[in-house]
């Protein structure tokens, strides 16, 4: 990392990750940074409110303030205003995790989620991290809307998850992921267990208008000891119907409006991204 915003982003992007902050030095180690460096960006991101101190300790994290701006953000695009509704019916029907993510440019995002488990193991993610596209349910669904190759390009970028990293069942090669999308296209939804964590089973849809880009991904997803093949087998068709009306709502946005003229996701063809539910 040269400049100095990338070093900055760099920064933000790694204390993301470590909720329990850390020391100077480690930043310094992690990124590649001299230590005068990553000091002299930690005292401007302090600053400016972003990054604060630990006491007693010198650890540095993250404030709310990027919190703050990413909810003030949704809020105002109406993402979760609009999927909202049908995430609580969906969990409420399934009894289980209900998540929205959206595509942002070559990156898929959970940004919504509904609990529909009322007793015993729930399984209940931290938000706003990206998906790993070889391993999880939703990255396979969104992958099935591409061409075999452009698929496998995006996986050959982001890396593929390795079992020993995520579930003991992920594919391990580009074929393995490859077989596993062609599968999700003809079903018309994914299915995985042991794929992305290790004892949960999940189930996803894209969410797009017939024959266009995707414009995010509709996931179910919870322990495999109740949540197996034949329950998101009798759930498959409310996937798709709930995922079909999201796509039907999303004109009620402004923000939607706008982007769904963009097309399809940004590539070195010159095509724009597209950011919406």
């Amino acid at each position: 990392m040269n400049g100095v915003l990338e070093r900055t982003l760099g920064i933000l992007e790694l204390l993301s990750q470590h909720g329990e902050g850390m020391e100077l030095a480690a930043i310094a180690d992690t990124l590649d940074i001299p230590r005068s460096a990553v000091h002299r960006l930690l005292a401007d991101l302090v600053r400016l409110g972003y990054v604060r101190q630990a006491r007693g300790h010198g650890d540095y994290l993250l404030t709310t303030k990027l919190v703050s701006m990413g909810l003030s953000y949704l809020s105002n695009t109406g993402i979760v205003d609009i999927a909202q509704p049908l995430l609580n019916r969906l969990a409420e029907v399934s009894g289980e995790l209900v998540r929205l993510s959206v595509v942002d440019g070559d990156r898929l995002t959970w940004v919504a989620r509904a609990q529909g488990a009322r007793q015993g193991l729930r399984y209940d993610p931290d938000m706003g991290s990206d998906a790993r596209l070889s391993c999880s349910s939703s990255g396979w669904a969104w992958l099935s809307t591409m061409s075999d190759d452009e698929a496998l390009a995006l996986v050959a970028k982001q890396g593929i998850g390795q079992p020993e990293q995520f579930g003991p069942a992920a594919p391990a090669t580009l074929q393995e992921v490859l077989t596993a999308v062609q599968a999700t296209r003809e079903r018309g939804w994914s299915m995985t267990t042991d794929t992305y964590t290790a004892g949960l089973s999940a189930m996803s849809a894209p969410v797009r208008f017939a024959g266009q880009p995707a414009f995010g991904v509709l996931t179910i997803a919870g322990p495999t000891v109740r949540f197996n093949a034949e329950r998101m087998a009798t759930l498959g068709p409310e996937l798709l119907s709930t995922s079909q009306q999201l796509a039907a709502l999303s004109g009620a946005s402004p923000f939607f409006q706008l982007t769904a003229e963009t097309g399809k996701s940004a590539s070195n063809d010159g095509r724009k991204p597209i950011y919406a539910v």
